[in-house]
C-alpha cells in the first residue's frame, strides 16, 4: 500500500508523525477534509480566546489508511 493513490507516508516531514498511532500514518489527509463536518473520529470541543472550536489533536480518523473510502464516501455526501 506504501505511496499509492489511497496511501502516503511522507516520512521526511518535519513534522511526521504528528499524531501517536500504532501503525504507518496516512498523510494523504494531512490537513484534514472533514475539519468542517461531522467527522466519525476523535475530535473534541474546546474553547480558545472564548471561541468554541473542534480539536483534532487526538484524532486520527483521516490517517489510518483502511479509512480513505469512509472519508471520500463523506465528502461525497
Amino acid at each position: 500500500m506504501e505511496n499509492n493513490a489511497r496511501f502516503f507516508a511522507n516520512k521526511e516531514c518535519e513534522f511526521y508523525p504528528c499524531h501517536k498511532c500504532t501503525e504507518d500514518i496516512n498523510c494523504l489527509f494531512c490537513f484534514c477534509p472533514l475539519y468542517d463536518r461531522d467527522c466519525p473520529g476523535n475530535y473534541k470541543m474546546t474553547q480558545k480566546n472564548g471561541k468554541l472550536i473542534k480539536s483534532c489533536i487526538d484524532c486520527v480518523f483521516p490517517h489510518i489508511p483502511g479509512n480513505y473510502d469512509k472519508i471520500m464516501s463523506i465528502l461525497r455526501s
